[in-house]
């Protein structure tokens, strides 16, 4: 079975005191017990990996894991500003977000480069959560599963195989911080829209890949989109930013 998967994206969020007490917080709310087969992590900025991985290994490793909110396509290079796979890798990152929405729309990123970076995620033993989903005109328009299909399309030639490697996390994007919130019945649509399409690459390839849920998932409405046969957790935004509230949610 795949594990159900609950990713805090902290975005441009945090502080040095702020972090400590967040992570301890969810640390001695998981130290109470959690659902059996469940997996945990943070993304915060950049320059909190290394606290954060301090603050993991200190308070309780075995239920938090780190990850990183983008990385580089490049290895090494004069490329100002880059964070590598490997470098992440060496802060004991074992995830790392790629293609969020907020990167396409605000940097341009394609669905090859994201595919480049994803890769390069892998290459250094890191788990790309690669983010796909449509804007609010697309989905208006009625184009949302053609959108979405051509994005997982490009996944599959780049990455074949590795692909069972992968999270995919389906983000329509007209409900990040906005409030709205696909209800479960059309998260799982387009859920399934995605593993049938990878089906048809792979079917085993499609039954190992977790496919997340990431558009204003609080503790209300956790429960049921996480009951959905094809959504295997979430990624969360402004909800993860209080401890509280991420632990409701991972408890679902």
């Amino acid at each position: 079975m795949r594990p159900l998967i609950v990713i805090a994206n902290w975005k441009l969020n945090g502080n040095l005191k702020s972090n400590q007490d967040w992570v301890q917080v969810v640390c001695r709310g998981m130290e109470k017990g959690m659902p059996a087969g469940r997996k945990y992590v943070v993304c915060p900025p950049f320059p909190y990996l290394a606290q954060c991985a301090d603050l993991i290994q200190n308070c309780s490793a075995a239920f938090l894991s780190l990850g990183a909110q983008d990385v580089s396509r490049h290895e090494t290079g004069p490329f100002t500003g880059e964070v590598s796979a490997a470098m992440l890798k060496e802060f004991a990152c074992a995830y790392v977000i790629v293609g969020h929405s907020e990167r396409r729309q605000m940097h341009g990123e394609s669905d090859g480069l994201i595919a480049e970076k994803a890769l390069q995620a892998l290459d250094h033993g890191v788990t790309p959560v690669i983010c796909v989903g449509e804007t609010a005109d697309e989905r208006n328009s009625g184009r949302e599963v053609e959108i979405v299909r051509s994005q997982v399309a490009k996944l599959v030639s780049v990455l074949q195989d590795r692909l069972a490697d992968c999270l995919i996390a389906y983000e329509p994007v007209w409900a990040i911080g906005t409030g709205k919130v696909a209800s479960a019945q059309v998260a799982q649509d387009m859920h399934r829209v995605i593993r049938l399409q990878l089906a048809e690459f792979d079917e085993d390839v499609a039954s190992h890949v977790g496919i997340l849920y990431g558009g204003s998932v609080k503790p209300d409405n956790a429960v049921e989109l996480f009951a959905m046969p094809d959504i295997d957790g979430g990624l969360i935004g402004g909800a993860s930013l209080d401890p509280q509230e991420f632990l409701a949610i991972c408890q679902a």
